[in-house]
């Protein structure tokens, strides 16, 4: 499917395939790593990619899965196939220990059932076979070792070897006790010779006890003997480890026995390990290269959106660059994408991206491009990268590209991708140029998809002029002389020798002698590309521009509507205010007007009197007039506001006090509720203006919730939104109660959830730092907030 053999070291495949292995848990698993090859059947891939993206979710947003021991069972499980063979302490244990891991995994992944589909098709049909495990628990307990009741034979031995271990430590101290009253052992202990218990004895005092001597010392001053009491039980004693190990044989082949009928189950549920550790050192990898699943489809196209390299990613993160992303279509009307540009400006590097891509996806391992790109399934894929001249095969370099020309001319077709670098280099440009159009238009017209670069100006008029194929050109900063690694599509594009030559250094005699030395046609085009450049970089900078007034405008219109609206919605009830207030003006005037006639012909034109009253009018007419300069008035200063002031929305009779105040907003805290509002909507109130039953019970609900609140959240086992919305909750109720940090808890495991708190909290404007608990007292399973 891949031409040639060396294409996937080329293209990077083979060094993601060491990256995957790097993640694996078990030689079984990095053996299916190494067994990694494009498919081309649609469903296969497809199951493969959703499997690894199940994973990926699992380990980025649920709690870890229970995979503790992956030990190779397939071994052990061929070994028991054979009559009266049998497995040791060591390796029954494995099998224990790989088959719990099993009934873990089967039984997480039952606790979420429907929600891990394609992982949990690993398993269907897979039996739980508990008694597997309850035959080997009979006989090995959890340290691996042979139980001393597995039988009531071994029961005894063990009890057997126990009291003539006794009998004979208590002879021996005997002997050794009187030898020492009498002045015969040398300095030190009993000591241990050739697997016996022994006297050190002074050489002169040997033949004083009954006994064989099993040592001497260096010096020969001292000898170790065994005393003849002990010598009867010590054989007992191996006589019996004899008889154990004799039990223990029989034992292990009778539970060896009893599982050689469950060998294919065995070998059922190595599979399903090794599939989990191989999917899981996907889903690992899709994490470390910021992969998404694409949009499959089963046609020979491809549609990349902000893809980029994933071992060019690796690399950058560690020197904290980014990479820019690429964006491309090959399709049945783009079906060739000749890319041109300057050297060193990313040609290759973009082809290389997308070859790499395509077979990764074809692998079914995710991608680092966004989740709407859409990728389809090609039966071929044939390269053409880097020099492979050969001595032995006799090939030159260019014998070597027409080698390869000449396989992809004979064997292409419509559902190939080719990827072609330096198209037609290696030879003559006079000749390589016409050469390499005509294998262009005969690949043309088989219908394959492709990308290739080239300087050569014949393929960029060529591809110009040609259904099916599509110029494209890196972008190039031509005023700071500096690459963008911007793939345009298009266009071709200038390979800006001069230009980057006279950047380099070269002396100007030598650049004019050159551009003396090119057609007058080819300096034209070249020019006229860079022309090209330079007013499309003007192009695009303008349309940045005007696409940022434009959100600036929709803006202000959507904030325009808004007012708008409120006003639209609360006019009538401002009317009906403003009616009934002029109605009570009104009225309360013509009574003030009717009394003060009356009185005046009461008291018959008093002048003095009458005079009073007209003062009383006035004031009336005053007191109006100020009513309407207050409601006329500016909002108080605003900018005075600080925390704990109270305030009262302008448009409403609702209180609240201030917790904090941000650029346009001010955080409000009302009764049981926080909520922030624009500035100008709150106006500033005295103390004494809020009732003390308001503020009576907003002390005492602060005062009791800071009595019941604890700084400090504990959200391990959480899945990572439900995780992050309990620490929001906490965190607003530490900000309204002044708290000065938050402690969260969230475990150390593979750091998916510290990592997803710790962005949160970087968005999170109050947060002012964070940091790790002392490595004493958790270390990274840890963070403190500062707000």
């Amino acid at each position: 499917m891949i031409y040639p053999q060396n294409a996937t070291d080329k293209l990077g495949f083979t060094e993601v395939k060491s990256l995957i292995k790097s993640h694996c848990l078990s030689e079984m698993g990095r053996q299916m790593v190494d067994r990694i090859q494009p498919m081309t059947v649609f469903d296969q891939i497809n199951k493969f990619l959703r499997q690894t993206r199940e994973f990926k979710e699992i380990l980025e947003n649920d709690s870890p899965l229970p995979i503790r021991h992956l030990f190779d069972i397939k071994s052990l499980a061929e070994k028991i196939r054979v009559e009266g063979a049998f497995l040791s302490e060591a390796e029954l244990h494995q099998i224990l220990l790989s088959l719990q891991t099993v009934f873990s995994v089967i039984g997480y992944f039952n606790e979420r059932e429907g929600r891990y589909p394609n992982l949990e098709a690993l398993f269907e049909h897979l039996p739980v076979e508990k008694k597997i495990i309850r035959n080997i628990e009979t006989v090995i307990d959890e340290k691996g070792k042979i139980r001393p009741n597995a039988s009531p034979e071994l029961q005894n031995i063990t009890a057997g070897i126990a009291k003539a271990e006794q009998e004979a430590r208590k002879k021996i101290d005997h002997i050794f006790k009187n030898a020492q009253n009498s002045g015969w052992t040398a300095d030190g202990s009993l000591t241990i010779r050739d697997g016996r218990l022994c006297i050190p004895l002074l050489a002169e005092n040997k033949r004083k006890v009954k006994g064989f001597v099993h040592d001497e010392s260096a010096s020969g001053q001292t000898v170790y003997l065994e005393p003849e009491e002990v010598f009867q039980l010590n054989n007992k004693v191996r006589d019996l480890e004899f008889d154990k190990r004799r039990e223990i044989v029989k034992i292990l082949t009778v539970v060896s026995t009893e599982l050689r009928p469950y060998v294919p189950l065995l070998l059922s549920y190595h599979g399903l390990l090794a599939k989990l550790d191989f999917v899981r050192a996907k889903g690992m990898f899709a994490i470390d290269t910021e992969a998404e699943m694409p949009v499959l489809i089963n046609q020979p196209q491809l549609s990349l959106i902000n893809a980029r390299h994933p071992l060019l990613l690796l690399n950058f993160k560690k020197e904290a660059q980014t990479v820019v992303p690429l964006n491309i279509k090959i399709d049945g009307q783009q079906r060739i994408v000749v890319v041109s540009g300057p050297n060193a400006g990313g040609k290759s590097v973009c082809m290389k991206t997308i070859g790499l891509l395509q077979i990764m996806v074809q692998a079914g391992i995710l991608i680092s491009a966004d989740e709407s790109s859409e990728v389809g399934v090609f039966k071929q894929i044939f390269a053409d990268i880097g020099d492979d001249q050969s001595i032995e095969s006799d090939l030159s370099t260019y014998s070597a590209h027409l080698s390869k020309m000449k396989y992809f001319v004979e064997n292409s077709g419509g559902k190939t991708l080719i990827l072609i670098d330096e198209f037609g280099t290696g030879t003559d440009p006079q000749f390589g140029g016409p050469i390499a159009e005509a294998v262009l238009e005969t690949l043309n017209r088989k219908k394959v998809r492709g990308v290739i670069t080239t300087h050569y100006s014949n393929l960029k008029v060529f591809a110009n002029g040609t259904e099916g194929l599509e110029n494209a050109s890196m972008m190039f900063n031509n005023l700071e002389m500096k690459p963008m690694y911007i793939l345009e599509m298009g266009k071709p594009g200038s390979s800006y020798a001069f230009e980057i030559a006279q950047k380099i250094g070269l002396p100007p005699h030598v650049l004019n002698a050159a551009k003396g030395k090119i057609g007058v046609q080819q300096k034209r085009v070249d020019n006229l590309l860079v022309d090209l450049e330079r007013d499309k970089k003007e192009l695009l900078e303008n349309r940045i521009a005007v696409d940022k007034q434009q959100r600036k405008v929709n803006a202000l219109l959507e904030e325009n509507e808004k007012l708008k609206s409120y006003l639209d919605e609360n006019r009538k009830a401002i009317l009906k205010e403003a009616k009934k207030e002029a109605q009570n003006i009104i009225l309360n005037a013509n009574k003030l007007v009717e009394n003060t006639i009356s009185e005046i012909k009461q008291n018959k034109a008093d002048k003095e009197h009458t005079q009073k009253l007209r003062q009383n009018l006035r004031e009336e007419l005053n007191k109006h007039q100020e009513a309407e300069k207050t409601v006329a008035a500016p909002q108080a200063d605003i900018s005075e506001l600080s925390a704990g002031d109270w305030v009262k929305l302008i448009d409403s009779e609702t209180m609240g006090q201030v917790i904090d105040i941000t650029k346009e907003n001010v955080i409000l805290a009302m009764g049981d509720l926080r909520s922030v509002v624009k500035r100008k909507r709150v106006q500033k109130i005295a103390k004494k203006e809020v009732p003390k039953e308001i503020r009576r019970s907003y002390s005492s609900q602060i005062t009791d919730d800071i009595a019941q609140f604890s700084p400090e959240i504990d959200v391990r086992g959480m899945r990572g939104e439900e995780a992050l919305h309990e620490i929001e909750k906490y965190l607003d109720k530490a900000l309204m109660m002044g708290f000065s940090n938050l402690k969260i808890i969230h475990g150390k495991g593979d750091g998916i959830l510290r990592k997803l708190i710790r962005d949160y909290l970087r968005k999170y404007t109050p947060v002012t730092r964070m940091e790790d608990e002392h490595a004493d007292r958790g270390g990274d399973g840890i963070t403190y907030a500062y707000l």
